[in-house]
């Protein structure tokens, strides 16, 4: 167990429980960290039927606004299977949230060679053969978590911040939405609970002026955005954004990760994930865009 830091103001999270799960070598570890930075109270490596017990526990000592965070992983054995048990039982007695960290094979495998240690379900075999078992136990949880953060291109500063993000920044009441960049070319977002094509648009890589420029640049989004399909898109698209976000407040999900895509997500994705965001602000969702690929070609 962790002693809370010192100093740090956890008002927008008072009493909340966040439990931490995900694939081994995804960052689980950080994340505990920098919520025990944010003020939480972290215990590591709890079997699921221990949570209850936990929360009674720090009630007793801190009382029931002290925010915790429980990292559970497939470490537990044979008690992790009862972790979904006690989320859908709703046995903390507090608002909790389930947050999944993830990352793709080859990043797990070049993280767990590093760390020099064996996957808890490698059982004798291949380290790849341990990340397999490890998905299928985790899969049904990973569909239900609130959050899920994709670690594959992040650095611990970059974890941190999310988390950070996350947990330290936002309201508890309202909703958080990431406006994600990409380029369909390096792959789809694996968190991404929407996507939006922007492939349907005029692609300014075309015209050389704009080329070396980013959906960033005022002229780059004058272009894309100028368009009237782009500003019909826009009108249905946020909407349908706002009924999802209401949605996912009365179903207790608090994030949403909206991927726009386009060909290298240089241009259209980025100017389009720009206005995404600042449409959804206007609207009073906590919106910011993030771009994943921009600067990568």
């Amino acid at each position: 167990m962790s002693e809370p830091a010192e100093g740090i103001s956890t008002d927008r999270h008072r009493g909340e429980v966040v439990v931490v799960t995900g694939m081994t070598g995804a960052g689980r570890s950080t994340a505990a960290k920098e919520l025990e930075d944010l003020g939480f109270f972290v215990v590591d490596n709890l079997p699921p039927q221990l949570v209850p017990d936990v929360i009674r526990l720090v009630d007793e000592s801190r009382g029931s606004r002290q925010p915790i965070a429980v990292v559970v992983d497939v470490r537990s054995g044979s008690f992790f299977a009862g972790l979904q048990q006690v989320l859908a039982h709703r046995s903390t007695g507090r608002r909790t949230t389930l947050l999944f960290l993830e990352a793709n094979d080859d990043v797990l495998v070049r993280r767990q060679e590093a760390a020099r240690r064996p996957h808890p379900l490698q059982e004798g075999g291949r380290l790849l053969d341990g990340l397999r078992r490890e998905r299928v136990v985790l899969e049904a949880l990973r569909g239900d978590a609130d959050l899920v953060i994709d670690t594959s291109g992040l650095n611990v500063h970059q974890l941190t911040d999310k988390v950070a993000q996350a947990f330290g920044t936002r309201r508890a009441t309202s909703l958080k939405a990431t406006v994600v960049s990409f380029g369909f070319k390096y792959g789809i977002p694996v968190d991404a609970d929407l996507l939006a094509d922007m492939r349907f648009l005029p692609n300014p890589h075309w015209v050389p002026e704009l080329r070396p420029l980013s959906g960033r640049d005022a002229e780059v989004a004058a272009y894309v955005k100028g368009r009237p399909a782009a500003q019909t898109f826009l009108d249905q698209y946020l909407p349908l954004l706002e009924t999802v976000s209401a949605g996912y407040l009365r179903e207790g999900k608090r994030f949403m990760t909206v991927a726009v895509g386009c060909t290298g997500g240089k241009h259209r994705s980025v100017a389009m994930a720009e206005e995404i965001a600042a449409r959804l602000l206007e609207r009073g969702i906590d919106a910011r865009p993030v771009h994943r690929d921009l600067g990568r070609e």
